[in-house]
């Protein structure tokens, strides 16, 4: 029970406070129920038993978009601000992600480090399966390699990144807003 006592320290004997009484502050929850359980738990656990998907395409397979090659071997902060700015849903802009890449990599020469945090929270977004290796290696060893896959995983999801997030979502509800809704037919009516 909890008892008042002149220093203000409250001691707790295990047992729940009655009705009326004030329960001690401790952290300790009083009853055996699971009172910090919240539907947030319950929700990553059912993501997590999700099935990873594969990569849409190779990580070698850099030559089958030439174009895209051809940017990110000679200016990859350009492919790697596209990529961050679709990933982060439009809440930072590619000028300023491609331009914080090129301050990393000239500064420390590592913005490997960087771009593979982006890479994990696009493996995370779309379930994708870190292949052939973790994230942080696959970015340290293959820096431009990783950079055109990520590049083409967003472009086969119906993204186009040179018009960048918030391009893609008026798009998509230009798209959404100009198809037609197929008409109701109830049983029983011809159409």
């Amino acid at each position: 029970m909890a008892s008042l006592n002149p220093s203000g320290y409250e001691k707790f004997s295990g047992s729940p406070p009655k009705q009326g009484q004030e329960a001690a502050t401790t952290g300790i929850p009083l009853s055996s129920s699971d009172q910090y359980f919240n539907e947030s738990c319950e929700t990553n656990t059912r993501l997590q038993t999700k099935t990873r998907v594969p990569w849409s395409s190779g990580l070698c397979d850099c030559f089958s978009d030439w174009r895209n090659c051809c940017i990110t071997c000679w200016c990859p902060c350009v492919t790697f601000g596209q990529i961050a700015e679709i990933v982060d849903r439009g809440s930072s802009s590619c000028g300023v992600n491609g331009a914080l890449y090129t301050l990393i990599a000239c500064v420390t020469g590592c913005a490997c480090c960087y771009s593979c945090f982006y890479r994990s929270k696009m493996g995370q977004q779309y379930m994708l399966k870190k292949h052939p290796c973790g994230d942080c290696l696959v970015h340290c060893c293959c820096e431009y390699c990783a950079l055109c896959q990520e590049y083409r995983e967003l472009k086969t999801r119906g993204y186009d990144l040179s018009i960048g997030w918030h391009g893609n979502m008026e798009k998509r509800s230009r798209e959404v807003a100009m198809t037609p809704i197929p008409p109701v037919v109830e049983d029983g009516m011809s159409r």
